[in-house]
């Protein structure tokens, strides 16, 4: 069946972004329909973070999101086997000389990429531009797992860790010069995370960034990928953050978790709401799925 799945993005690739766009929406549609544990997950997170929609505006706000779900998975045949001509057209970059500046300066980058439905699309465009670092995570279809692990290392020279590889391949490939693909927004199985704000809600918070930016002596830099109305993608790289890490481990998490807020709140649809981000609770409190 995988192997079939991939052969279909394979024929699908071809056609021109605006098909694509409206393929993959029809797909997002019947997701929503049929995919009921993550429809249920979408609009529990949707509840909790937009307290002030009604349910009439959170169950539009979930259908937009599952729309442009399916339009991502569609869009990776594009990832996996576009030219990189095609691709420079299907995914445009904002703001990449801050990036560039703080390169030729000798500074280590981290490029904090929130889990956007987009995000595959951003990091094929930096891998199109840097050698990076990043963390892979093992897929259970080795079908997929071979053709994402293509995707994402396609371009360049790029070099994917695996999670319990821990910080020090990370730290020296940072001041060897790569860029730090980063993705610590997910309520992951660790000790080193915390409680904290996230749309008004605790949720439990990797704290790789202020420590890494620490010992790195790295700039963090806002990395978003935005899905375009008819088809591609935007790529928003922002200037390197101020006063960061200030010393305070809860107070800089819980600003990353801010600055993933600011980026949501532009584009509401667009946040990975299948993810169980609030799975984690203090002690005491209900399970929220």
């Amino acid at each position: 069946m995988s192997q079939l799945l991939v052969g279909l993005l394979w024929l699908l690739h071809w056609l021109p972004f605006g098909a694509l766009a409206r393929v993959g929406s029809g797909l997002g549609v019947l997701l929503y329909v049929f995919a009921g544990a993550r429809r249920h997950v979408a609009s529990t997170n949707i509840r909790l973070c937009f307290p002030e929609l009604d349910e009439a505006e959170r169950t539009r706000l979930v259908k937009a999101h599952f729309r442009l779900l399916g339009r991502s998975f569609i869009d990776r045949g594009v990832l996996w086997w576009g030219s990189r001509e095609r691709l420079e057209r299907f995914i445009r970059v904002e703001g990449l000389e801050h990036v560039e500046a703080l390169r030729a300066e000798g500074r280590p980058v981290i490029l904090l990429a929130p889990h956007f439905v987009g995000l595959d699309a951003g990091g094929v465009a930096i891998t199109m531009r840097f050698d990076i670092v990043s963390i892979y995570a093992r897929q259970k279809d080795p079908v997929f797992d071979r053709w994402i692990h293509h995707g994402r290392s396609r371009f360049g020279d790029q070099l994917l860790l695996a999670r319990d590889e821990g910080v020090r391949p990370t730290v020296k490939a940072l001041k060897a010069g790569r860029p730090f693909y980063y993705l610590p927004d997910m309520n992951f199985r660790t000790r080193d995370a915390i409680f904290a704000p996230f749309f008004g809600v605790q949720a439990w918070t990797i704290t790789g960034l202020p420590r890494l930016a620490k010992v790195s002596g790295a700039a963090v830099v806002n990395c978003a990928t935005r899905m375009l109305p008819q088809g591609g993608y935007l790529l928003e790289l922002g200037k390197a953050w101020t006063d960061y890490p200030s010393g305070d481990i809860e107070a800089d998490t819980a600003r990353m978790n801010r600055e993933i807020e600011t980026i949501v709140r532009t584009m509401p649809d667009q946040y990975y709401w299948v993810h169980r981000r609030f799975k984690t609770r203090p002690p005491g409190e209900p399970r929220r799925y």
